[in-house]
């Protein structure tokens, strides 16, 4: 491999910090293939098409790097639903290349026929309405979905979890008699915890779903603002369009983000906000806030602000695991559902990827298509995702867990106040890892 001249040296390093930077990887990519590293610069660009598949820029400098003629290689551009298609420019046939390789360059329009029927087009858009009433400055300032599509049982394997969400939080809401008798309120919250990418936020939508109640997701960047009193303001009006739109779930994702603890906090108004919060969450207890339930997700919970965990606020605690064999199948299908896949094994690919996050699946998947992708550029045969493209994917996926589990074993054995961290101390135990 040639030595990197300083200024592709530069570019290679930015491109690494901001992957998801196309016209960076694209300049990378032309800079490349000016200076005759022409597998190189088909790699990032194969990336760059993941991310924009779209990109004229990016289409035209693959098949530059493929030696296609550049007639040939931009595709017909759809015509917007309100106009008719114009009609095609004549032009000079472009023969297939030969299957051993690019020699005569890539088709990308015999490429395209050939996956036609196996990969659905990806996104589809609207048009932009010229009265303006898709100007999202007319959209409401919190909006409250309704997930009700989503329930438990759409969520793969997990069967613990469940069970616990079942006892502990649904049963004594979904049976109003039982609860009028022994005086349960319908209100509630809870604390998902565990290592980043196991699926807390989709189990919170399924929670709602089978409340059949609203779903109002909040992050710290809805709520913190650089003038005072407006991140107080903030949060107490997220409270009360759920109070409005009962029964709600509130979502706080990130709380080790919104409820720092105030012994570590410098800023004032941080720690105003999370009296705010405080505030809000003692609402819960007064009748006008029936209906509304708060869950809360966090990947650190031993930097929580102990105040949001006393009785009456978020005082049940619920450890969310990497996924088990059944949920990982289950994860694995979703993400392998639109793409073109041959003779794939579900149930060997969730025994071999044990311990990975659902978000590690889903990079494995991203992975897997990407070594297709690349293998088709360069032999100019499209060819499916198969298990050889998997477990390869696999074998180089790193679980991102592990440090998160590195840091808890650690809280688990010399901070369990109150036995919060049995579960974790247990789950440990049994994977060894205590």
């Amino acid at each position: 491999m040639p030595e990197d001249s300083p200024l592709i040296h530069s570019l290679r390093t930015a491109v690494a910090a901001a992957p998801a930077d196309v016209p960076l990887r694209l300049h990378f990519a032309e800079l490349l293939l000016n200076d005759g590293r022409t597998d190189a610069a088909v790699a990032e660009v194969a990336v760059a098409l993941q991310h924009a598949p779209g990109d004229a820029h990016a289409r035209q400098l693959m098949a530059r790097a493929m030696g296609v003629p550049e007639q040939a290689s931009r595709p017909a551009q759809a015509a917007p639903p309100s106009q008719p298609a114009p009609p095609a420019e004549p032009g000079p046939a472009v023969e297939a290349p030969p299957s051993s390789g690019p020699r005569g360059g890539f088709d990308w329009t015999a490429a395209e026929e050939q996956v036609g029927d196996v990969v659905p087009p990806r996104f589809v858009e609207a048009p932009v309405r010229t009265d303006g009433a898709d100007d999202p400055g007319d959209a409401e300032a919190w909006d409250v979905e309704r997930p009700g599509a989503v329930r438990l049982a759409d969520v793969g394997g997990m069967r613990e979890v469940k069970e616990r969400l079942e006892a502990a939080f649904l049963a004594p809401l979904r049976n109003p008699e039982l609860r009028k008798l022994y005086g349960k309120s319908l209100r509630g919250g809870l604390l998902l915890y565990g290592p980043p990418g196991c699926g807390k936020t989709f189990i919170a939508r399924a929670v709602a779903g089978e409340l059949g109640a609203g779903f109002l997701s909040v992050s710290v960047n809805d709520v913190l603002d650089m003038w005072m009193g407006n991140s107080e303001r903030n949060m107490h009006e997220i409270f009360q369009t759920a109070r409005r739109q009962a029964p709600c779930v509130v979502f706080l994702d990130e709380l080790d983000a919104l409820g720092a603890k105030r012994s570590r906090t410098a800023h004032s108004g941080m720690r105003n906000t999370v009296n705010q919060l405080l505030t809000e969450l003692d609402g819960i207890d007064s009748a006008a806030n029936d209906g509304v339930f708060v869950l809360a997700a966090t990947n650190v919970p031993w930097d929580v602000d102990n105040a949001l965990r006393r009785p009456g606020r978020l005082d049940r605690t619920l450890l969310v695991l990497p996924p088990d064999a059944p949920a990982r199948e289950a994860i694995l299908r979703y993400h392998l559902r639109d793409r073109p896949i041959e003779n794939v094994d579900l149930a060997r690919l969730a025994k071999v990827t044990d311990g990975l996050s659902g978000a590690d699946l889903a990079h494995l998947c991203e992975a897997a298509a990407e070594r297709a992708l690349l293998d088709s550029a360069r032999t100019g045969t499209v060819r499916l995702i198969g298990m050889k493209d998997l477990l390869a994917a696999a074998k180089e996926t790193v679980p991102s867990a592990e440090p998160w589990f590195a840091s808890a074993r650690n809280v688990a054995m010399f901070a369990n106040e109150g036995g919060m961290y049995d579960d974790l101390i247990a789950y440990l135990k049994k994977r060894r890892k205590l």
